[in-house]
């Protein structure tokens, strides 16, 4: 995935500093590639109003108790829950954050593709 970021220092805080991603690649001042786990994550900075277009996009957990490890986490770190953990119908458990540009985050358990 590759975001658009007003602030880059701010958003490489936040992936980087809390969510545990690591610089993979920072070719200038404008772009940094982070890593974690299978996923990767590209920031270019970019003028854009809060929140883009972008709906949301999920981080796939293992358990559905790393949800609530998450939620507890990042609470901790000072972010603010957009929608508490919640198990849905599905069996699947997720919860909500926003990332400092507005982007909407879930971190999800989903039975299907989780380990």
């Amino acid at each position: 995935m590759a975001l658009k970021v007003a602030d880059m220092e701010k958003a490489e805080k936040f992936y980087a500093g809390i969510l545990g991603y690591r610089v993979e690649w920072r070719p200038d001042s404008d772009n940094v590639y982070l890593i974690r786990d299978k996923d990767n994550l590209a920031l270019h900075k970019a003028s854009v109003s809060p929140g883009g277009s972008l709906d949301h996009f999920g981080i796939a957990l293992k358990t559905a108790q790393d949800v609530d490890v998450w939620a507890a986490h990042l609470q901790s770190r000072g972010v603010s829950l957009q929608k508490a953990p919640k198990t849905h119908r599905d069996g699947a458990r997720s919860f909500y954050v926003n990332d400092p540009e507005g982007n909407t985050i879930q971190f999800i358990y989903h039975p299907p593709i989780a380990g």
